[in-house]
């Protein structure tokens, strides 16, 4: 899993709310055992045509959006089923960071236990993300995991700073880069030391 410490990266709106987990990756991709190639069904039924083409109109198809590393999401995003495919999907994308207001719980947990930054802020402070990158589409995002904050360039008076919060736990795994797997193996000199001292 690649470590996340800090994102400085373009955002995109993504103003629909309840998104829900099989708008994210619908039904027909959870045959795959493994994340490659998930990032092509990412909001399948929104970002293409009945004949395969792509949609025009929507914001994974516009091109001043392109190559953006943050999504930033209406509120209640990942509602629906516990499909990790839909955190597959958006990583596989290419994002690694996901904004909104409020996350459906298991879509919240799936995403730090895979790589994906859920960061929660208050519905204002999304609204003013939102307004801002629709009408600037290259402002940057700085996101430092470390000091948990999300800033933007100062325009005008508006605030640019935000903190989130994380679970102490899930934030050291995700800034050094382990699944759950790969902490409990980085620890495993730990466990033969302990289970060497408990046989004697």
């Amino acid at each position: 899993m690649q470590a996340f410490t800090k994102l400085n990266s373009t955002g995109m709106p993504l103003r629909v709310e309840n998104v829900d987990t099989d708008q994210i990756i619908p039904a027909r991709y959870l045959t795959a055992v493994t994340q490659a190639g998930m990032g092509d069904g990412l909001f399948s039924w929104w970002r293409y045509s009945r004949d395969g083409s792509p949609n025009p109109d929507f914001v994974l198809n516009q091109p001043q959006f392109g190559g953006a590393e943050v999504l930033v999401a209406g509120r209640n995003f990942g509602i629906g089923s516990s499909r990790e495919h839909a955190v597959w999907a958006l990583s596989q994308y290419g994002f690694r960071a996901v904004i909104s207001s409020a996350f459906a719980d298991i879509f919240y947990n799936n995403s730090l236990k895979n790589g994906l930054l859920p960061i929660q802020l208050a519905e204002e402070s999304v609204a003013q993300l939102l307004d801002l990158i629709e009408e600037l589409p290259q402002t940057e995002i700085a996101i430092d995991l470390a000091g948990q904050t999300v800033k933007l360039p100062q325009i005008g008076g508006a605030q640019n700073s935000w903190t989130f919060d994380i679970d102490p736990f899930r934030k050291q795994c995700l800034l050094r880069g382990l699944d759950d797997l790969g902490y409990l193996l980085d620890k495993e000199d730990q466990i033969s030391a302990f289970e060497a001292a408990a046989s004697l």
